[in-house]
């Protein structure tokens, strides 16, 4: 009998999945000061998914948090006597979940006349996304962006129309989760964590609740079958997300996830984590938690532990002295632009972006460039007036010499000495 209840006592204590060994706590602190500082960055408009992992940790500055959260209300609920934010039809499915969430993040109170617009407007975008599916065979945005909006109408306790959550189930059945040509495993774990938000809500018939647990079944099983032999999860990117997936699964192999977290934390020490967008998914995992755990966040007795030092001056990403020569390729389309390589000396530590202004700051007759900004930061759409166009499923490729790509956006990826960079416009 005294062995049974011991064994009892053990299945009752929680095991913590994924867990972080503590020693590496200091390491976890400086990243969470590291996002922290990226909300006083004004030149750049307010991300919610900053303000997601922030309030996802176990650490606070309230000060800061409150402010950006004021930053943010402005940018995505404008009064109506504001000129300089972005017109509503330019917020994305993505961006106005990731706000609906980093406001149930915060404790708002999302039963007001504006929290109920705004989420009637998301169900309006996810209507629009899944019209776009059934007749184009795509999302308007992404299946990424899709599955987000969904996780947020759920974790808000928000009841998602079948129609729009079996679309979804369908994408996954046909191994749809593809971007730019490959296996997306971060929409893979944005699927997983809306199926399992849905499952747990208990406002499905026993029926779609059968299919959801057999997609979210089917999704971890992809993700632990992508497992690569450093630990990642198709890549170190898209690894914290996938990690929040298995703390979501509440069982799973320690193996899987000590490697994974093993060479999460091995990056967080090599600074590779320095976008915004990829520290604040990261910053979950860091706590043993996911965007679930958003849907039952308790406000109250929180305190302000986290100070931020002024700053002593020096901008982000410090130039190291003197200059380093690179190449700049553009492949030719045939009929539609032609072939173009340009030698460049650039300061070391430039991020591609800045490789490309000097670029073109250097030859403007022979080369141009245009981005558009995401949360991720900016994105290459255009190349010598040549756009990749969503509709002919093409879009420009950035790789190093000789056929390596780059997985880090143009303004995080620094070029080494003596690297040929490939801009290749591809179909996928």
């Amino acid at each position: 009998m005294a062995s049974w209840m011991l064994f009892a006592l053990f299945l009752l204590v929680p095991v913590e999945l994924c867990e972080i060994p503590a020693i590496h706590n200091r390491l976890i602190k400086s990243l969470n000061l590291k996002l922290l500082r990226a909300t006083e960055d004004v030149s750049k408009s307010p991300n919610p998914s900053v303000h997601v992992g922030l309030r996802l940790s176990k650490e606070h500055n309230l000060e800061k948090e409150s402010q950006y959260l004021e930053r943010l209300k402005l940018a995505f609920q404008p009064s109506e006597s504001s000129t300089d934010m972005k017109p509503q039809t330019e917020v994305s499915t993505g961006q106005l979940a990731l706000y609906l969430l980093a406001l149930r993040a915060s404790c708002e109170d999302l039963k007001t006349e504006e929290a109920r617009k705004l989420i009637t407007r998301l169900k309006h975008q996810l209507h629009a996304e899944k019209k776009q599916i059934v007749e184009m065979d795509s999302p308007i945005t992404s299946y990424f962006q899709y599955s987000l909006g969904i996780l947020a109408l759920c974790v808000n306790h928000k009841a998602v129309e079948v129609h729009v959550i079996q679309k979804l189930l369908r994408a996954e059945e046909q191994k749809k989760f593809i971007l730019e040509g490959e296996h997306s495993v971060d929409t893979e774990a944005m699927a997983g964590l809306a199926f399992q938000c849905l499952m747990r809500s208990g406002l499905y018939t026993s029926h779609l609740t059968e299919k959801l647990t057999k997609a979210f079944g089917d999704i971890k099983e992809n993700i632990l079958k992508s497992q690569r032999d450093d630990g990642t999860f198709g890549n170190i990117y898209s690894t914290a997300l996938s990690v929040q997936v298995l703390i979501a699964s509440k069982s799973t192999s320690d193996t899987e996830c000590s490697k994974a977290v093993e060479i999460l934390i091995e990056s967080l020490k090599q600074g590779l984590f320095s976008n915004p967008m990829m520290m604040s998914q990261l910053m979950p995992v860091l706590h043993q938690k996911t965007y679930l755990d958003i849907s039952t966040m308790d406000c109250s007795n929180e305190e302000g532990t986290l100070t931020l030092r002024s700053s002593s001056g020096t901008s982000k990403g410090v130039v190291l002295p003197g200059d380093i020569p690179l190449q700049l390729r553009v492949e030719e389309v045939p009929g539609l632009i032609w072939g173009y390589t340009l030698e460049l000396q650039v300061p070391t530590g430039s991020s591609l972006l800045e490789v490309m202004t000097k670029a073109h700051s250097q030859d403007p007759e022979h080369f141009s460039f245009e981005t558009e900004d995401t949360l991720y930061g900016p994105y290459l759409t255009t190349v010598n007036g040549l756009n990749g166009k969503q509709s002919e499923r093409t879009y420009w490729k950035i790789l190093k010499e000789p056929n390596v790509s780059i997985i880090e956006g143009i303004a995080d990826y620094r070029p080494q000495e003596g690297e040929t960079i490939i801009l290749r416009l591809t179909k996928w």
